[in-house]
């Protein structure tokens, strides 16, 4: 099996740096694009992201480049950690400046808006036919500052091609990165994005200082949504036990360094989302998550109560309160297989 030396990272944010960081520090030669020239620039000259991983460190071999061409040129592999309301457009720019077919991973947790579409599936759209079995997908609970400070993490990485899956499953581990492989891309992607979405609920829950118990039932609650949505879809109901399902959904769910809960938080306490949103730099995926999911829920006929709320707080102006009675006063169902 070829080792893998040399890797274009798309995508500079926190998530994207962080695992650009790790493979360099791996000894992967990694160049990593950034949308925004001063970030690039920064990270060469100062080897710190200060505007989306601020206070990181980053080696020296780690070189940065606002130009896509050059990010891939010569790379064996791609790893793609962008935006998911980017995610075309940079896949479009992407694709002329591959000399041929390469594998790629995406990292991306989210879900195209305009079309329903998960990032594999716009990746299968835009990017040349050879390139579908090379397509991965990386999930699981992970925080980037945690990553970057060299704290154990473990995730799951999806594909078509088992051997090429296994592959990149040990270009990426380290003693403190541990990868486990899996073939459901659908269920590993799916699990990953609407974690976000539930992730801005339980911030709710806490916003209103509803309590423990009320976030457990969310988060329990949440997940049950997650499986049926997922199962509908062709999922296997076994992956959303796992890392990219309930591990990734408690972590978002209550970890403090939660984007998605901290939104959720302060729409519980009253702040209006646009007011939120406008004072953000990175990207809280779960608030364009939200409709599209609800998107899905309808073309597969899936019930999904949870989602339907958060989508009224975040688009309608309902109430937080409002929508949390309405959650808990709906009729009298049994657990098992029930919305």
């Amino acid at each position: 099996m070829q080792a893998v030396s040399t890797m274009g990272v798309i995508g500079a944010g926190a998530w994207g740096t962080a695992l650009a960081k790790h493979l360099a520090e791996k000894g992967v030669t990694v160049r990593l694009w950034a949308y925004e020239p001063d970030v690039a620039q920064a990270i060469n000259a100062r080897h710190e992201n200060t505007t989306f991983l601020p206070d990181v460190t980053l080696p020296r071999t780690l070189v940065a480049t606002s130009s896509i061409a050059d990010a891939v040129d010569g790379c064996q592999a791609i790893l793609f950690v962008v935006p998911s309301h980017v995610t075309r457009s940079v896949l479009t720019a992407l694709a002329p400046c591959m000399a041929k077919p390469i594998p790629l991973i995406s990292a991306t947790k989210g879900i195209e808006e305009e079309t329903a579409k998960l990032m594999t599936q716009v990746m299968d759209d835009v990017l040349p036919l050879p390139m579908r079995p090379m397509i991965m997908a990386l999930s699981g609970p992970s925080f980037a500052a945690e990553l970057s400070a060299g704290k154990p993490t473990a995730l799951c990485l999806a594909g078509r091609e088992p051997a090429l899956v296994q592959q990149f499953q040990h270009t990426l581990m380290t003693p403190v990165f541990r990868v486990y492989a899996d073939t459901d891309v659908i269920g590993v992607q799916l699990g990953g994005a609407l974690k976000n979405v539930m992730a801005l609920a339980a911030g709710v829950v806490d916003g209103l200082e509803l309590g423990l118990n009320a976030r457990a039932a969310l988060i329990t609650r949440g997940l049950a949504e997650i499986v049926r949505l997922g199962t509908a879809m062709g999922a296997d109901a076994r992956t959303f036990y796992g890392l990219s399902g309930i591990g990734d959904l408690v972590l978002t769910c209550t970890g403090t360094l939660s984007r998605n809960h901290t939104v959720g938080v302060r729409l519980g306490k009253g702040e209006p989302l646009d007011t939120i949103m406008g004072g953000m730099h990175a990207v809280a995926e779960g608030v364009r998550t939200a409709r599209a999911a609800l998107v899905l829920a309808r073309q597969h006929d899936v019930d999904m109560p949870i989602t339907q709320e958060i989508n009224e707080v975040l688009f309608n102006q309902k109430p937080c309160r409002k929508a949390v009675s309405d959650l808990m006063e709906r009729d009298a169902k049994p657990e098992k297989g029930s919305a």
